[in-house]
């Protein structure tokens, strides 16, 4: 019988809205629609017998389950989980039309050069180095049929690359919102994805 991992982003922040990259070393809490969120999930998925909750190492992650743990959900926080490393653009605003290398590094990303980061940052290969050991830790627990994972988008994006065995340069083709789940099964030996991109627990009335 397949396993079952809910992969959740975190819910939504003032930086978020404001465009503003947080990273692994902002530790920023949901705004009031974040927490909006994380409500109209737990309305929608807090019947599910979850045999364990994982978050990472940042505040945003645990806010956006804390319903689950509040009913007592065993948790565990893993800074494997954490986002990347943006290094000093951190608590700025970065975008492609004003940000030359930005979009220089996404665009090497995108060509293979997953070794490639913003100055001080990490990159995707870094990411995904730190996320193995917590990939091999929920592989090796057979007796955690059903499980939550909370982090971010970034970071969400090159561990999809790693359970599906797609290169990372393929990360883009991962897209997320806040709040957005993916659901896969695990069968022992392979992930598959059955809900993508899925924020229908965001569109009830409430």
């Amino acid at each position: 019988m397949p396993r079952t991992i809910f992969l959740l982003r975190h819910g939504q922040t003032d930086f978020n809205v404001q465009g503003i990259v947080q990273g692994s070393g902002i530790d920023s809490s949901l705004n009031e629609m974040g927490r909006r969120q994380a409500a109209q999930f737990y309305a929608a998925y807090g019947h599910v017998p979850f045999d364990k909750v994982y978050t990472s190492a940042l505040r945003r992650t645990q806010e956006s389950v804390q319903r689950f743990l509040d009913a007592g959900h065993p948790h565990e926080a893993h800074a494997g989980l954490n986002e990347i490393s943006w290094g000093v653009r951190e608590g700025t605003r970065i975008t492609l039309e004003e940000d030359a290398e930005y979009r220089e590094v996404l665009a090497g990303w995108a060509a293979g050069s997953t070794d490639g980061r913003l100055t001080g940052g990490e990159s995707p290969e870094e990411v995904a180095a730190r996320q193995r050991p917590v990939i091999e830790l929920l592989k090796s627990r057979d007796d955690e049929r059903t499980v939550l994972v909370c982090m971010h988008g970034r970071a969400m994006r090159v561990l999809l690359c790693q359970l599906l065995n797609y290169p990372l340069s393929y990360m883009e083709g991962f897209e997320h919102s806040n709040l957005c789940l993916y659901k896969l099964e695990f069968t022992g030996t392979v992930f598959t994805i059955k809900n993508f991109l899925d924020v229908s627990h965001l569109q009830v009335a409430g």
